[in-house]
């Protein structure tokens, strides 16, 4: 009797503890549900209006129809992706770089990258255009050096963008793989050695894999938050790269159309999550490899 007096009281208190974790989390779950998930039901709701046949799917015929559409569409994971791989191939040796020296001048270096961020998105852009526009310091410097013998058009396309938009998405990456690389253990790395791995097989085989939550994390900030922009494409893109964001805004300004413009934006979603979910799986694959 006492045995099943303990199970029960046990029973109770594992029941009560659940019941005080909900309620400590029903705050923080409600505010998911009204910033987050109520938007995303109301623009799928928006989607499947139509003014004449009421809930239907002809926004999406609209939008999977028309060319411009599906192009804006490609044209955006483009952009996002090249952002996404120049900033992993600048900000991993830049954090590398910065786990080595030591940290007093690590932090300087770290608020340099961070600095930016506490200027407009806007002034930075336009300060893009300083440097990149065809009498800008860039193209004086290569005029005056030789280099070339006109200046370059660097401005107004999809190079520019994706310059801008790095510049913006760099410190998204570099925080949270420094984090992961200020983590590792250097006793894994003297352990490589004396075990005969020289510097590149050991940086490849512990280094590298240790810090591939980091680099992950980081990977998709930049992609889906670089899936929004707006004003950088709009500026420095010149009309000649498209994202979603600018599409969206033009069907709502120029045609009123808000059901075309949430089935776009519906579409985008599913897209990105389906690349998030195999990126994810493959990712799980690789940290479950690095861990065992």
């Amino acid at each position: 009797m006492t045995g099943d007096h303990n199970r029960a009281a046990l029973a109770h208190d594992e029941r009560m503890g659940r019941l005080r974790m909900l309620a400590l989390g029903l705050p923080a779950l409600a505010v998911i549900v009204a910033t987050v998930i109520a938007p995303i039901l109301r623009v799928l709701w928006l989607s499947l209006l139509d003014v004449s046949a009421g809930i239907s799917l002809a926004n999406y015929e609209v939008v999977l129809s028309q060319g411009a559409n599906t192009t804006v569409i490609f044209t955006t994971l483009r952009v996002s992706l090249i952002v996404t791989v120049v900033s992993v191939l600048i900000g991993y040796p830049l954090t590398y770089f910065l786990v080595q020296i030591p940290p007093r001048i690590a932090t300087l270096c770290m608020i340099g990258i961070v600095l930016p961020y506490l200027t407009s998105v806007l002034v930075r852009t336009y300060a893009w255009m300083v440097l990149l526009g065809r009498h800008g310091i860039i193209n004086n410097v290569l005029v005056d050096l030789g280099i070339t013998s006109e200046p370059l058009q660097l401005i107004f396309n999809t190079t520019a963008t994706a310059i801008g938009m790095v510049h913006m998405m760099l410190p998204l990456l570099v925080l949270p793989l420094y984090g992961s690389m200020r983590a590792i253990d250097r006793n894994c790395l003297r352990a490589a050695a004396s075990l005969g791995a020289g510097p590149i097989t050991a940086f490849w085989k512990v280094w590298f894999r240790l810090s591939l939550p980091g680099l992950a994390a980081g990977t998709f900030l930049i992609f889906v938050i670089s899936l929004g922009f707006f004003v950088t494409p709009t500026i420095l893109g010149g009309g000649r790269v498209t994202m979603v964001a600018q599409q969206i805004a033009t069907v709502i300004t120029t045609y009123s159309g808000f059901g075309v413009a949430s089935a776009l934006g519906i579409v985008l979603l599913f897209v990105v999550g389906a690349i998030l979910i195999v990126v994810a799986r493959v990712t799980r694959v690789a940290l479950a490899q690095v861990q065992s």
